[in-house]
Order: structure tokens, then sequence, then C-alpha cells
């Protein structure tokens, strides 16, 4: 049994070697980047059981994705690839200051020609946990219909699903996202918004405003990432504010919201309280933002807990 299946799209990632506009910048290195791959990788370093689906381009760069997934312990049996459209690309541009700007080389990709077919009722009711986001609902309709697709079957199958909503208005307007968002998140058991996501979505200011917007249309929970300051977490019987963990040298942000996500399901699954859990997804996405690049800095579970006899963070 898988412990959590995700599904959606993961990109070639070029970085810059330096700081500065990418018109200047002559060299770059080349990685992976995609929300629902990095939570999949950095659950699998936790030392959990991940499969990652999507569709990626028969090409070298949809190779490379598959292989460095599948190199980090994740499951990609379930990957397949197009051969008439390709795998997608960004770039990043870092800065001395701020968080790094991002263009995407993504429209007609492979992964978003992903429907119904790529999943199964089986490939979903065999996890504990179906995690996915609002990125792949943006990329196509036929995405959107995997969506809802898959979360009908996770509740079928008592299979936990969570949540992250991950905005991105370079691929739809407001008003498409707030619509189609809010009626997956009413759907799933744990919504993981941040805190300008949660804005968007709700049109409340405060995350206890938020929260409670969101469970009263049908989520069980809501954690709202509150970045740097942590996040503040909201059920029916509990809420609190946990405070984040202090971080000496921020290299880049990107990565993070995932890594908070990895460390709470984690938690999750470990049938932690939700104030551990959230404990948990702040440590892994304090670490997440120490080096340059998506996943890198994602630990593994003797890094969080050296004493393996402990099975709580304190």
């Amino acid at each position: 049994m898988m412990d959590v299946i995700t599904f959606g799209e993961s990109m070639v990632l070029f970085s810059p070697m330096k700081t500065g506009r990418l018109r200047y910048i002559s060299q770059f290195e080349k990685t992976i980047g995609g929300a629902e791959s990095n939570v999949a990788i950095a659950l699998a370093r936790l030392g959990y059981q991940v499969s990652w689906v999507s569709r990626l381009g028969d090409d070298e760069f949809g190779l490379f994705v598959r292989n460095f997934i599948r190199g980090e312990g994740v499951d990609t049996s379930l990957v397949t690839f197009d051969p008439d459209h390709p795998t997608g690309v960004f770039f990043k541009e870092r800065h001395e200051e701020g968080d790094p700007k991002v263009y995407y080389y993504r429209t007609g990709s492979a992964a978003s020609y992903m429907n119904r077919s790529h999943l199964s009722e089986s490939d979903i009711a065999g996890a504990k946990i179906l995690h996915i986001t609002g990125i792949t609902a943006a990329l196509s309709h036929s995405c959107r219909e995997l969506i809802h697709y898959a979360i009908d079957i996770a509740k079928e199958n008592d299979v936990t699903v969570v949540f992250d909503p991950n905005i991105r208005l370079k691929l739809w307007s407001e008003n498409e996202a707030r619509s189609e968002l809010m009626s997956i998140a009413g759907k799933c058991d744990i919504v993981l918004p941040g805190l300008e996501e949660g804005r968007l979505l709700t049109a409340k200011t405060e995350p206890e405003d938020i929260s409670e917007s969101l469970i009263s249309i049908g989520a069980k929970a809501v954690v709202v990432k509150l970045g740097a300051k942590g996040a503040y977490y909201h059920t029916s019987d509990s809420c609190e504010f946990i405070e984040g963990c202090k971080v000496g040298h921020v290299v880049d942000t990107i990565g993070a919201g995932d890594g908070f996500a990895a460390g709470f399901i984690s938690g999750v699954i470990r049938n932690w309280t939700y104030r551990e859990a959230v404990k948990l997804g702040n440590r892994v996405g304090a670490s997440a933002v120490t080096v340059t690049g998506d996943v890198e800095g994602y630990p593994y579970w003797s890094e969080i807990v050296p004493d393996r006899s402990k099975d709580i963070l304190r």
C-alpha cells in the first residue's frame, strides 16, 4: 500500500548560476521543479512510499524528469510519455533581495493532456492519502476533470484528501481560480492555503476567518501557511498558531510551501496531533529555503529526528 499518491506537472528547471536579469545570464544549472513532485520527493526522503503520476513529453527532458524523481525513491510506474506534446520548462531569475522571478514555458505541454484514463480506482484506493494541488486544475479542462474524479474515488474509499491551492495566476484569472478552487476545497478533508491564497479564495484577511470560511463549505481541517512566521491550523475542535522555525540565511523560498505540506502530511500519516504535524511542516519547509533549488534542501528523517527511538518532535 502506498502512503501517498499525487499527480501533476513537473518541468525542467533552469536556475541561473548568478544573480541578475536573465538577458545577461549565460550559464544555468538544470534540475526539475513541480509542486506535486516536490511533495513526493520530500515525503520519500522522510521514509514514505509515494507514487507520483504525470504525463511527460517523449523527449530527453521527459526522461530527465522521470529519472530524477525515480532516483529520489518515488514510484513513477504510472508516468506515461506523450509523443506529440513536449515536457514543460521554466527559468528562475534570482536577485540579491526578494523572491526569484519565474518564467514558465508550459503551454500545450504533455501534462496538460492528462485525463481520467491516467488514474484508476485501484491506484487511488490503494493509498492512505491523496495529495492534489490547484496547479493541476489550472492546466486544462481534462486535468480539472481528473482532479474531481480522483477526489470522488478517494472519498468512496476512505482515502484522506489533502489539497494545496497553489494558485498560479499566470495560468488563469482570479475569478476562474476562485470559483474552481473553492469547489475543490469544499470536497477535500484538509486544505493548505498560503495566506494570500486564502485571502483570494475567501475574501477574508485573517487566518482565523479564512479557516472558518473553508470549513464552512466542507473542509474538515485548514492549515494556513504563513511563511517564516509559521502556520495557523483550525479543526472542528481545536485551533492554534504555531511559530515558524528560525533560518539564519534564506537562499531561495521556492519549494518551502511544498516542504511544509510534506512535513505536515508525514505527521498526519503518523497519527500525530495537528499541533505536532504543523511543527514538523514548519521544520521541513524551513529546510527548503537554505539552498538554491526546489527540492535540494528537503531533509531526511534521520536529520529531522536524530534519535530514531523518538517518534515525535518536542
